[in-house]
């Protein structure tokens, strides 16, 4: 088994690509590890050691190490535990868990607009920063202002900010004239 690595603009993560599926669908997001009570290869991530987050994504791990620790340290250990994971034949996730759709549900006057939202999001933003490692999904949307939940590599990222208002925000308010302004929300 090789398992490529890739740098994300979040000096903090390193996407790992194990050359198979990691999920069918979806995305599981683990920001410690008592809630990776449902993930046997998020367990084994932590357990390496200097690991403060994990996510998953279809083709790909992201793991967020500590701030005190080096990658050339901790890097050999989660390699080898996403290897010894997928060599166990042990499942990524618990049979009772399901991956989140990621956007939070809407209704009301507004949920024609949320829908376009939603959609803008899942064909043109969230292939994009899966590509960097992470996900962003819709978490509300109030008097023209969208609040965005951001995951993976993307959670804590120092162009995070420069991302949602440059990027999001501005595509968002072209589209959608209603949209005046993109927020983050804290998981």
């Amino acid at each position: 088994m090789f398992i490529q690595t890739e740098s994300t603009p979040n000096p903090a993560t390193l996407k790992f690509l194990p050359g198979q599926k990691v999920l069918d669908a979806g995305t599981a997001d683990f920001p410690s590890a008592e809630a990776a009570e449902n993930s046997p290869l998020a367990q084994r991530i932590f357990a390496t050691g200097g690991v403060t987050g994990v996510f998953f994504g279809l083709d790909f791990v992201t793991v967020t190490k500590a701030d005190d620790v080096e990658w050339d340290h901790i890097k050999p250990g989660i390699l080898g535990a996403i290897m010894e994971h997928y060599q166990s034949g042990q499942p990524v996730m618990a049979a009772d868990h399901a991956p989140a759709s990621g956007h939070a549900e809407h209704t009301g006057e507004d949920s024609e607009i949320v829908g376009q939202i939603k959609e803008l999001l899942d064909t043109r933003v969230r292939p994009a920063v899966a590509q960097d490692g992470g996900d962003i999904t819709f978490h509300g949307f109030d008097r023209g202002i969208v609040y965005l939940h951001m995951q993976g590599a993307c959670a804590g990222c120092p162009s995070s900010t420069l991302t949602l208002k440059m990027g999001i925000e501005n595509l968002l308010r072209h589209y959608i004239p209603e949209v005046v302004e993109v927020r983050p929300v804290a998981a």
